[in-house]
This record gives C-alpha cells, sequence and structure tokens, in this order.
C-alpha cells in the first residue's frame, strides 16, 4: 500500500471511529459521567497515532510520541480515578434493600409471623395498604396475618410498597387507604389541604432517628447542637467536634422522603444548608442539581432509621453515633433516652372502605402491637 493509500486507510478508520466517540462522550456526559471524557479523547487520539506511525515509520521521536502517549494516558487516567471511585462508594438508599424477602406468604419470608390465629380475618374489599421501605416489614407482616393467602405484588395489589412520597400520593388519590410511614412533611400537608383530603394519623410504633458515619471516623458521637450545627452549615470540620482536621460531607435525601422529613423535624426552625450535590444531565440536555443520597466516605455523615440501617441493610462498613451520649437501641426507644425517637404511623385519608377501622383497631391491639415488637420495633402500647 503507498502512501497515498495509507493516508486514506488511516482517514477512513478514524472517520468510522469518530461518530462512536462522539455517541460514546454525549452518552458519558448525559450520564454525569464526565470524568471519563479526558480518557476517551485521548484513547481515540492514541488509535490514530498508532496508525499513522505503523504505516510512517518514526524512529527518531519515536521513543518521545510513546512518552507523549503513555503521559496522556496516565493523566486522563488519574482524571478518570477520582470520579470512579465516586461512582463506585456504597450507597445507602431506599433501593438497596431487597423488600422481596418480606413479601407476604412468600416460602422463608423474614416477615414475622403470630404465635396464634389473628383474632380479626379480612377475605374481600381488602384495605390496600401502601408505605415506607423500612415499614414494609411491619404491614407486610399485618397482611400476612388479617389478609387471604395469595400472592401481593408490590407495585399493584392490595399490599405495595411505593416509598414515602409516592405512598402519600397514593393515599390523596385514592390508591391507597392506609399508608404505613412517618409524619408527613410540610409540603404533603399542604398537598391535602389543597385536595380537600383530612389526613388521620394513627400511631402504631415508635422508631429512631439515627446518624451515622463511616466506621473509620473515630467520632463516636454527637450532640443535638453539635447536630444541627453540622446540617445548618455552621460546622464544618470534623476536628470541631473531636474528629480528625477533614471537611464533613453531611448527605441528604429528596424531598418528602420519610428521613428527610424526619431531618427537618429534628432541626425545627434552624434552616438546613444546601446538600452536596451532583451534577445530572437529562437526556433533553437540561443540567440539573440532585440530591446526592449517602456515600461512605471517610468524611461523611448521612441519616436514616434504626431498623433499616442495623436490620434491612446490615451495612457494617458504617456506625450509628450516639446522640447526647446515648445509643440508639430498643431499650433506649423504649425508655424516652434516647432523644430523636419518632412515632411512626398508620395514615388515612377518608376511605370509604369498611374495613378501615377495624383493621386500626387491630394494629394497635395486642396482637397488631406483637408484630410491631417481633419485627424489631418498639410498641406504642407499652
Amino acid at each position: 500500500m503507498g502512501k497515498f493509500g495509507s493516508v486514506v486507510y488511516v482517514v477512513v478508520v478514524m472517520a468510522f471511529l469518530l461518530p462512536f466517540v462522539l455517541i460514546g462522550g454525549l452518552y458519558i456526559f448525559f450520564m454525569g459521567m464526565k470524568f471519563l471524557l479526558p480518557l476517551i479523547v485521548v484513547s481515540y487520539l492514541i488509535i490514530g497515532t498508532l496508525m499513522v506511525m505503523s504505516f510512517f515509520p518514526v524512529t527518531r521521536h519515536k521513543k518521545l510520541i510513546n512518552r507523549i502517549m503513555l503521559a496522556a494516558m496516565v493523566l486522563a487516567a488519574a482524571i478518570a480515578v477520582p470520579g470512579i471511585y465516586h461512582k463506585t462508594r456504597p450507597v445507602i438508599q431506599d433501593g438497596y434493600v431487597s423488600t422481596y424477602d418480606y413479601a407476604p406468604f412468600q416460602e422463608g419470608t423474614k416477615a414475622v409471623s403470630l404465635d396464634q390465629p389473628a383474632t380479626l380475618k379480612l377475605a374481600e374489599n381488602l384495605p390496600i395498604l401502601d408505605g415506607a421501605t423500612a415499614l414494609y416489614p411491619v404491614y407486610s407482616a399485618f397482611a400476612q396475618a388479617v389478609y387471604p393467602e395469595k400472592e401481593y405484588d408490590q407495585y399493584n395489589s392490595e399490599v405495595m410498597s411505593n416509598r414515602t412520597g409516592k405512598a402519600y400520593d397514593n393515599l390523596l388519590n385514592g390508591r391507597a387507604d392506609i399508608i404505613f410511614v412517618l409524619s408527613p412533611s410540610e409540603a404533603q400537608l399542604a398537598k391535602a389541604e389543597r385536595m380537600g383530603k383530612e389526613l388521620k394519623l394513627t400511631p402504631i410504633g415508635q422508631e429512631a432517628f439515627v446518624f451515622f458515619v463511616n466506621a473509620r471516623n473515630p467520632v463516636q458521637g454527637l450532640t443535638t447542637d453539635e447536630l444541627k450545627g453540622i446540617y445548618s452549615g455552621k460546622i464544618t470540620n470534623w476536628k470541631e467536634v473531636g474528629g480528625k482536621k477533614k471537611s464533613i460531607r453531611a448527605f441528604q435525601r429528596p424531598e418528602d422522603s420519610g428521613s428527610q422529613t424526619a431531618l427537618q423535624h429534628f432541626m425545627g426552625d434552624v434552616p438546613i444548608m444546601d446538600p452536596p450535590v451532583e451534577d445530572i444531565a437529562s437526556l433533553m440536555g437540561t443540567i440539573i442539581d440532585q440530591v446526592s443520597d449517602y456515600k461512605n466516605y471517610n468524611n461523611a455523615i448521612g441519616f436514616t432509621f434504626r431498623y433499616y440501617s442495623t436490620q434491612m441493610v446490615k451495612n457494617n462498613a458504617i456506625r450509628l453515633l450516639q446522640v447526647d451520649g446515648v445509643d440508639p437501641n430498643v431499650d433506649t426507644i423504649r425508655s424516652g433516652d434516647y432523644p430523636l425517637t419518632n412515632e411512626f404511623y398508620a395514615v388515612t385519608a377518608g376511605s370509604d372502605n369498611p374495613h378501615i377501622e377495624p383493621f386500626l383497631e387491630w394494629i394497635v391491639s395486642a396482637q397488631g402491637q406483637e408484630i410491631v415488637e417481633k419485627t424489631g420495633y418498639v410498641p406504642i402500647s407499652e
């Protein structure tokens, strides 16, 4: 192949590869992985350089060119590594756990059972249940005790699990009769008022709102004032609360999620600072800021609920913090010593299903509260 043919061959091959590089680059950009773009560009240029060198041997500067290509690849990789590290950090979020393990009537289900038949049995016109991920094991066990045995699809049945925000929407729109959640956010209360719905909250149990850190973080506990200082942005370094000299990454959850609402209730009138964000570009090309779920950096702090973090997820890479010197556990929740104890509720909004009131009465009865306790929560009627 002559020189002209070689040039044409190189141009054709590089032109063929270019659309793939551009499409891949756009995809990476839109998926929020811009840190990979230098690696893509450098790889493309190196392929072209190697092809040119194979057709047009360069003996005088070959070593220099090879060193430049190696340096460019190392630099591009160095740019990519922190981003890859960030994307692959362990994440604590509701979707992290398989709720199917707690589905009612499934073989090997983790949903607890009563030692004797339930005093209430429903056969038809079943109230439609929905709720928070962390409470699905409780109300799944309620259904297992009271409802007829069959398969209940978690997204379209009488026993669903759509997370807190969606559960409130389903309740207000009449797609659920009872939801099992923590208290509503201000936005959820306002939406109910606009729709002319009155939310009735029936307390059915207690749970600890907890803060957690990387297991290697030397800080064992914080005061309520220190926590409010961190989440208001007044305390920005772990050294200020007895830790190492590292800036604090205080992660939050999306608005109207159960844990974010719990944080808002905890903070009261103290303004919450803006959370860490990731720039995510939608496929329509719009850049938005998205709240980052907790990622387990050694300088990070996040929040959730005790049962979810210790029973459903069981992440040994994190450690729950003491608050005001008190560990969050069943005993301190029961005694009231743990300061961040929340009631959770069966919430209704005026459904005309005739079985709702009998079901609620059964939930707060001895049998219903036995299920709450067996699941791992603290009963309300002690």
